[in-house]
């Protein structure tokens, strides 16, 4: 097939309009630029209104749970929160596994508290954890009110530290069962779990 490419009338390029798609690519470009910026002056103040946080969230790094806290999380306060993940949740505020979990959490909550202003701390903790069972025991799970009992105290471990810091600041304890059912923790204030009790927690049985 014979391809016959006159050009455009007028033009004197023998078909070759290289620089005509150039200028097309050109004016393309700007407009695009001009579109763009309008776009970004109107997202800055969106940002800049949106820069204080309500709450500061501890959660576990489990991925079972992620979808479902998130879902929580927006319903309550919508991208309105820091989030800092650590293993156990409650239990890395203890210092489990390493010391530095602990470290870790009170500066993510000394920069969230200073930066964003929150008002509260939410730590989300859940059924059939694995920092729990690795620490306490591997059949944890297998009884129900031993495993709860074990995280309603370290949770108001938590509480009791945070409020000791922060007395400002509400704090906010739940217990995310793999139903996704959020069971709010109700807080002991001066609750301290000693090192005789969560001991036994770790060995049944044993005195």
């Amino acid at each position: 097939m014979n391809h016959n490419f006159q050009g455009i009338q007028g033009c004197g390029c023998q078909g070759n309009c290289s620089h005509l798609l150039s200028r097309r690519w050109f004016m393309r470009s700007l407009l695009t630029t001009i579109v763009s910026i309008p776009l970004l002056e109107f997202a800055k103040p969106a940002l800049s209104a949106n820069h204080h946080a309500k709450a500061l969230v501890l959660s576990c790094i489990d991925f079972r749970f992620m979808s479902a806290e998130q879902q929580f999380l927006s319903n309550i306060l919508p991208q309105q929160y820091d989030w800092t993940a650590l293993a156990g949740a409650s239990l890395a505020i203890s210092g489990f596994p390493h010391q530095a979990e602990s470290t870790v959490f009170w500066d993510q909550l000394e920069l969230s508290y200073k930066l964003h202003a929150i008002e509260k701390v939410i730590i989300l903790d859940h059924q059939d954890c694995g920092a729990y069972a690795s620490l306490i025991d591997p059949n944890l799970h297998e009884n129900p009110e031993r495993e709860y009992q074990a995280h309603v105290n370290y949770l108001n471990q938590a509480y009791t530290a945070i409020r000791e810091r922060y007395p400002s600041l509400d704090v906010e304890l739940y217990f995310v069962t793999l139903e996704s059912q959020f069971q709010a923790v109700t807080p002991k204030p001066g609750f301290s779990a000693s090192s005789e009790i969560l001991k036994r927690q770790r060995n049944p049985g044993k005195i």
